[in-house]
C-alpha cells in the first residue's frame, strides 16, 4: 500500500521544534514509517510558485492534516486569515481526517485570533492538550495507532480472527463447508443440522468479520487460499541422501485449503517411506505397517500447518532424507511453555484458535496438548528414537529418525519374515564392522543360515543397492572370489543404530 500522507501545520518558527521533533520520530519510528510520510512546508525546495497554492496544494494531498496550535496566529493575509488557519478549513472542507493538538494550559497569553480557531476546531473535533515536544509525539503516537486500527490496517486480534483484506463470501467454496459440517456432526456431534446454510456455518464458527471472511475462513474453506496468503503452501521434497541435494529426486508444491495440504503432505510422506505387508494368517485383514507410524506422520504434518505463524513470509516444508524425515514451520514458543514442558501434560494453546476449532471438529487434532506426546510414545512403540523438536531462527523443526536397515525395499511375505529380513540386516553390517573382507559362504554361517536362503540374498542385494555394503570384485559379481565389506555409508549408519540402541 502507498504509505498515508501526514500535513503538519502550525506556527513554523513559533513551533520550530515540536515539528522538527515529531517528524523526526514518524520517520525514525519503525512501525509509523510503514504507513506515514511527513510533509513539511519547509521541507519544499525553493520554487516559482506562490506559498499559498503549494500548502493548500499539499492539504488536498494528504490524508492527515495535523494541526499544532499555541500562542501566536501567525502572518494574516488580506482576508485576515494565517496559513494555518486556510489549512485547517481546506482540511475541512475537503473531509480529511483532522487531529488537533494545542500547546499549552493558558489560554490567556494566547492570539485572540488563535483563541478563536482553537474554539472553531473545538466545536468540530476533539483537541488534545500538550505541553512539550514529548507529550506531542505521545499524543500523536496514539492518535495514528488508533487511525491505523480504525482503517483496519493494523490488528489487535490474532491473525486468524482478522478479516482478510480483499476477500468476500464469493471467494469461499460453500460445498466445501456443507461437506465440513457432515463430517463435523459425525465426528464430534457438531450440533449445527445438517440443512444450516454455510454462511450460518462460518458464523457459528467465528470466522466472519462484519460479514467478511477472515484469514482462517479463507485458510480452511477459501476457493483459492494461496491467492490471499501466498506462503499457505506446503513445500515436500524427497532426498536420496542424508542433506539437501540438487538434483531433487521429488519436489512437490502443494495449494489449496489446510484440509487438503495435510492430507497431500501426508499422502506423499507416505508413498516414499517403506510399508511392511504381512498376510491373512493371523486373521481376514492383512496387516500393514509403515516404517515410521502414518499417526506420527500425520500428527507432525497437522501440527506445522495448524500451528504455524501464518504472516511470516516461509511456508511449511516437509523433507524426508535416508535417515530421517524433517518438517519446517514458521512460528514461536506459546507463552508459558517450553520444549520439555511440550512433552509433559499441558494445555492446549493454538496459535491460530479459530483455525484449530475445524480441524478438531474434523478429527484432525485432539486440542488436549497430547500431540507431542503421543508422536514419542507410538515412535516407541515402533522401535523408533523419540522425535527431536527445536527452535531454529525462529523455525519450528520436527525430525523424526528413520530406522535403516529393518524395512527393505523389497516386498516381505509375512510379518515374522520381514522383521527378521530388518534384523538381519543389522547384523550383516555388524559382522562386516568385525571382519574386514568376507564371502557369502562364511556370513551365512554367522548368521547361523545352513544355507544362503532367499531372504538372506534379498538381504545383501538391497544393502548392496543401499550402498551400505559393496563387492571386493565389483566387476565380477559373479566370482567364487567375491567378498562383500562396509562402506562409509554402512558404517555410518551402524554407529547411528548405536548411538540410538546403546
Amino acid at each position: 500500500m502507498n504509505p498515508l500522507r501526514i500535513f503538519i501545520s502550525s506556527v513554523q518558527k513559533e513551533l520550530e521544534e515540536e515539528r522538527a521533533a515529531l517528524r523526526d520520530y514518524l520517520q525514525g519510528d519503525a512501525l509509523l514509517r510503514r504507513f506515514f510520510e511527513v510533509f513539511l512546508f519547509e521541507d519544499v525546495p525553493a520554487a516559482d510558485r506562490r506559498a499559498d497554492n503549494c500548502y493548500l496544494g499539499e492539504v488536498q494531498r494528504c490524508d492527515v492534516y495535523l494541526g499544532i496550535f499555541a500562542n501566536e496566529y501567525g502572518w494574516e493575509d488580506a482576508a485576515g486569515l494565517s496559513p494555518t488557519h486556510r489549512e485547517f478549513r481546506k482540511a475541512t472542507e475537503l473531509g480529511k481526517t483532522r487531529l488537533i493538538y494545542v500547546k499549552g494550559n493558558d489560554d490567556t497569553h494566547r492570539h485572540s485570533k488563535m483563541k478563536a480557531l482553537v474554539i472553531e476546531a473545538g466545536a468540530e473535533l476533539i483537541r488534545r492538550r500538550i505541553n512539550s515536544a514529548q507529550e506531542l509525539i505521545a499524543a500523536v503516537y496514539a492518535s495514528l495507532i488508533k487511525l491505523l486500527e480504525e482503517r483496519e490496517l493494523i490488528r489487535f486480534t490474532p491473525f486468524d480472527a482478522s478479516f482478510c483484506r480483499n476477500a468476500t463470501l464469493e471467494d469461499l467454496d460453500m460445498e466445501g463447508v456443507s461437506r465440513f459440517l457432515v463430517l463435523a456432526r459425525r465426528g464430534r456431534s457438531f450440533p449445527l443440522p445438517e440443512d444450516t446454510p454455510s454462511e450460518d456455518v462460518l458464523a457459528h464458527l467465528n470466522l466472519l468479520d462484519k460479514g467478511r471472511p477472515t484469514h482462517a475462513a479463507i485458510l480452511l474453506f477459501g476457493k483459492k487460499p494461496q491467492r490471499f496468503l501466498i506462503t499457505s503452501e506446503v513445500r515436500c521434497a524427497h532426498f536420496h541422501g542424508f542433506e539437501v541435494e540438487k538434483p531433487i529426486p521429488s519436489y512437490q508444491v502443494y495449494k489449496g485449503t489446510l484440509f487438503e495440504l495435510i492430507q497431500q503432505a501426508k499422502d506423499f510422506v507416505l508413498s516414499k517411506i517403506d510399508l511392511w505387508t504381512g498376510d491373512r494368517s493371523q486373521g481376514v485383514q492383512v496387516p500393514t505397517a509403515y516404517e515410521i507410524p502414518q499417526e506420527v506422520v500425520a500428527e507432525a504434518i497437522v501440527n506445522a500447518i495448524c500451528h504455524r505463524d501464518y504472516t511470516s513470509n516461509a511456508s511449511v516444508q516437509v523433507m524426508l532424507f535416508k535417515d530421517r524425515l524433517e518438517i519446517w514451520n514458521p512460528g514461536s514458543m506459546p507463552p508459558g511453555l517450553t520444549l520439555e514442558k511440550l512433552k509433559q501434560p499441558h494445555h492446549s494453546v493454538p496459535a491460530n484458535p479459530l483455525i484449530a476449532e475445524p480441524l478438531y471438529l474434523t478429527k484432525n487434532i485432539e486440542r488436549m496438548g497430547t500431540g507431542i506426546r503421543d508422536m514419542i510414545q507410538r515412535c516407541r512403540q515402533a522401535g523408533l528414537p523419540e522425535p527431536i523438536i527445536h527452535l531454529d531462527a525462529g523455525e519450528w523443526v520436527t525430525t523424526i529418525r528413520r530406522k535403516p536397515g529393518v524395512f527393505l525395499t523389497s516386498p516381505q511375505s509375512g510379518a515374522q519374515s520381514g522383521a527378521q529380513s530388518g534384523a538381519q540386516s543389522i547384523e550383516v553390517l555388524k559382522i562386516l564392522a568385525v571382519e574386514n573382507e568376507i564371502s557369502a559362504n562364511i556370513l551365512a554361517e554367522k548368521l547361523g543360515l545352513q544355507s544362503k536362503t532367499g531372504a538372506f540374498k534379498r538381504t545383501l542385494q538391497d544393502l548392496l543397492k543401499q550402498q551400505q555394503i559393496e563387492y571386493t570384485l565389483p566387476d565380477k559379481p559373479s566370482s567364487r572370489l567375491q567378498k562383500y565389506r562396509l562402506t562409509a555409508k554402512g558404517n555410518a549408519i551402524l554407529k547411528q543404530l548405536n548411538q540410538e540402541n546403546p
